[in-house]
C-alpha cells in the first residue's frame, strides 16, 4: 500500500463505516412512481450521464414519461428546481442537468425525496436518478452501479485513503446491475465479484454521433473539463482527428473569459479548430454577448457522445420487471 494511502487508511475506514451505518439505519421513503438510480462507487465521473440518457431514450420509446433527478453539482439555486435549459445557467443548476434537460424534464434537489415527489406531481411515470447511489433516503426500485473499466476502484480504499465513496462490497449489496464503461480491465475484479453474487454485468462503449463536416484529418485543439479527459481524446483520435494540443481542466470546470481567450488565441496560433465535449460546451453557453466565452462557444466544435450498452434488451427487461413490481405493489396497497 502506498505510504499516503496507508497513512490515511484509518480515516478511510471511519468514512466507510459512517457510510455503512447511514445506509443501514436511514429510513428510505417510497414514492408513487418507480425510481431507477444510476450511480457509482468512486469519486469523480464514471460515465453515468450517457448511461442515463441511453436508458431514458429507450423508456421514452416505450411510452414512459421519464423525468430526471439530479443533485445539481455546485449549483447556486436553492430548494427543488425544474431545469429550464433556455433560461438556467450552469452556475444555477449544474452542467449535467442542463444536458439531461435537452431530452426530458429534469429536476435538481439536494433533498432527493422532495425532488422525486415534485417530478411525480408533474406527471413523471418513472424517475431516473443521475447519481445518488449513496443517498439512503429515497427508495430505489432498480440501481445500476457504473464503473470506469479503465480505472476500476483504484487502490480499493475508501476516501481519503483512496477514491471510493464506500466499501465496494457495500455498494454491490444495493446494486441490481453493473455497467463497465469504456475500455480496460481495471474494473474486471469488481465485475467478477458482482457476477459471483448473481448481479448481471454489462459493458458500455461511448460512440460519437456522426456529424458533418467530419473531423477526419482535421487539426484540433482539444480541451475538456471532465473526469477523464483522455477518454474524450481517444474518441477524437478514433474519428481521425489530428490532435495538435490538449488542455485539461478540472471536472465541472466553469470557464473564465481569460481562459476562453487563451484557448481562442492558441487555436489560431496552431491553425487548429477548438473541440470539446457537449458537457464542456454547455458551460460556455449563455455567456454574455461579445465576451471571450461567447466567442469561443461560437467557433468551437463539439462531439456528441451516446452510450451503446451490450445486451440492452436484457437490461431493459430487468428494469421493466422492476417497474411492474413497483406498480403492482402500489395497486395492491390501494
Amino acid at each position: 500500500m502506498p505510504f499516503m494511502a496507508q497513512l490515511l487508511s484509518p480515516l478511510g475506514a471511519f468514512y466507510g463505516l459512517a457510510a455503512r451505518i447511514k445506509s443501514r439505519t436511514a429510513q428510505a421513503e417510497h414514492i408513487c412512481v418507480p425510481v431507477v438510480c444510476i450511480g457509482n462507487v468512486t469519486m469523480g465521473g464514471a460515465g453515468k450521464t450517457p448511461i442515463a440518457l441511453a436508458l431514458a431514450e429507450r423508456l421514452i420509446a416505450q411510452g414512459e414519461k421519464v423525468h430526471f433527478l439530479s443533485r445539481g453539482y455546485r449549483r447556486t439555486s436553492q430548494g427543488t428546481v425544474k431545469v429550464d435549459p433556455a433560461a438556467h445557467s450552469v452556475a444555477e443548476v449544474g452542467d449535467e442537468p442542463l444536458l439531461l434537460a435537452r431530452l426530458a424534464p429534469t429536476w435538481v434537489s439536494a433533498d432527493r425525496v422532495a425532488g422525486a415527489k415534485a417530478a411525480a406531481a408533474a406527471g413523471a411515470s418513472v424517475i431516473i436518478m443521475d447519481d445518488g447511489f449513496q443517498n439512503p433516503y429515497l427508495a430505489k426500485d432498480f440501481s445500476i452501479l457504473v464503473i470506469d473499466a479503465g480505472v476500476g476502484t483504484g487502490n480499493g480504499h475508501v476516501f481519503p485513503a483512496g477514491p471510493l465513496r464506500e466499501e465496494a462490497g457495500d455498494a454491490l449489496n444495493r446494486a441490481q446491475a453493473v455497467i463497465l464503461t469504456g475500455r480496460g480491465h481495471a474494473g474486471d475484479g469488481l465485475a467478477a465479484r458482482a457476477m459471483a453474487r448473481g448481479i448481471p454485468v454489462y459493458r458500455s462503449i461511448a460512440k460519437p454521433v456522426a456529424q458533418e463536416p467530419s473531423l477526419a484529418g482535421a487539426q484540433v485543439l482539444a480541451f475538456s473539463g471532465i473526469g477523464r479527459p483522455e477518454k474524450f481524446y481517444e474518441t477524437l483520435r478514433g474519428l481521425g482527428a489530428e490532435i495538435v494540443e490538449t488542455q485539461d481542466f478540472p471536472d465541472h470546470h466553469l470557464f473564465t473569459d481569460r481562459e476562453a481567450s487563451r484557448l481562442t488565441v492558441r487555436a489560431r496560433e496552431l491553425d487548429a479548430c477548438p473541440v470539446t465535449t457537449e458537457k464542456d460546451a454547455i458551460r460556455l453557453a449563455h455567456a454574455p454577448a461579445g465576451s471571450a466565452r461567447a466567442q469561443l462557444a461560437k467557433n468551437l466544435r463539439t462531439v456528441p457522445i451516446r452510450a451503446v450498452i451490450t445486451d440492452m434488451a436484457q437490461l431493459e427487461a430487468l428494469i421493466g420487471e422492476a417497474l411492474r413490481r413497483h406498480r403492482l405493489a402500489r395497486e395492491q396497497a390501494g
